[in-house]
């Protein structure tokens, strides 16, 4: 948060270089947000990819100062591995694909964070900022830890015809967080974004795993559901 101008810009290009860096499956392309080609950003709102402004806790935190100027994001060729570059944190870098397979995504996300940590440390001499008590240092504290959030989407609709509060409490059981489809900014329809709640005191191996055996659960919990309601 108290980042300044110049820091930001400087984080930005060092990025520049470090993906230049990078090859095979996670190779691709940087799209600074400032003087972004419409076309570009268009596309980059379709895939559900693109960062916006406007979120009151970070505006208030001044994380939006000099939007956009030092921000944007990088993707590879296949849009399965992203970076956002300035946005809540100086970096965060996601895995994601469709479909189940749930181990060849963290096994991209662990070589995707090596790839960039290993070309940050050439281009600069510096390795990401981590605590040995505390873990990888964030904006957000509850992201302290592992700062890892690994979810599904998932369709749940016996779960949803007893009501958003019972899934809570359900997830809250299980170490799990329901979110909508797009974020944390509301849930509509039987969609849900479905991702293990603790970021600190666990690997991100067992947070992972925490992921996977509660959505098996919830998945045969709502089949039971939809029984039961004549879905």
């Amino acid at each position: 948060p108290g980042i300044t101008k110049e820091q930001r810009l400087g984080v930005e290009n060092l990025m520049k270089k470090a993906f230049a860096n990078l090859e095979g499956d996670l190779a691709g392309t940087y799209f600074p947000l400032t003087g972004m080609n419409e076309a570009v950003r268009q596309q980059l709102v379709d895939d559900h990819f693109l960062f916006v402004s406007g979120d009151p806790n970070l505006k208030v935190a001044g994380m939006e100062r000099d939007w956009p100027e030092g921000r944007g994001i990088f993707h590879n060729k296949e849009k399965t591995f992203l970076t956002w570059v300035n946005e809540e944190d100086q970096l965060r870098i996601i895995s994601m694909g469709k479909g189940g397979d749930v181990k060849g995504v963290f096994d991209r996300l662990a070589r995707g964070i090596k790839a960039v940590g290993d070309s940050v440390k050439t281009e600069s001499g510096k390795d990401f900022m981590m605590s040995e008590k505390y873990g990888y240092i964030h904006s957000c504290p509850t992201n302290l830890g592992t700062g890892m959030r690994a979810s599904v989407h998932i369709d749940l609709p016996g779960w949803t015809k007893l009501g958003l509060p019972v899934l809570q409490a359900r997830c809250e059981e299980l170490h799990l967080q329901p979110r909508g489809p797009g974020g944390v900014r509301g849930q509509t329809g039987v969609t849900y974004d479905i991702s293990n709640k603790h970021r600190l005191g666990y690997s991100e191996v067992e947070l992972v795993q925490k992921m996977i055996d509660g959505v098996n659960m919830l998945y045969k919990e709502d089949v039971a559901l939809c029984q039961a309601h004549g879905i």
